[in-house]
């Protein structure tokens, strides 16, 4: 299961109402750290597949749910469970690194 694509009209659907915990990325497709954890991400959405959702919003394309979510630099990763927000973290980050805070959320 490698991350999905989400868009304002679907972040609801796919993130706050998901049986699963869900980690969103806020990304956009000019951003050089942004294209750098992009690979670590689809890792780590198919060695925790089953346990976790991971999806993409690009930010440019999808103005209103990063603005509810406060974002201002990206990229930024939010980690949901139960429909509510339970972590956030900005910025790059090695895999490892990322993957931890991710378990540490869950």
């Amino acid at each position: 299961m490698a991350t999905i694509a989400v868009t304002d009209a679907t972040f609801d659907a796919e993130v706050r109402q998901s049986d699963i915990p869900v980690v969103v990325d806020f990304w956009a497709e000019w951003c050089g750290p942004c294209k750098q954890i992009g690979p670590a991400l689809e890792e780590i959405s198919e060695e925790m597949a089953g346990k976790i959702k991971v999806v993409k919003v690009n930010v440019d394309e999808n103005p209103n749910s990063p603005a509810q979510m406060g974002v201002r630099g990206i990229p930024a990763l939010f980690v949901f469970k139960n429909g509510e927000v339970v972590s956030n973290k900005a910025g790059a980050a090695p895999k490892a690194s990322i993957k931890g805070w991710i378990e540490g959320a869950i």
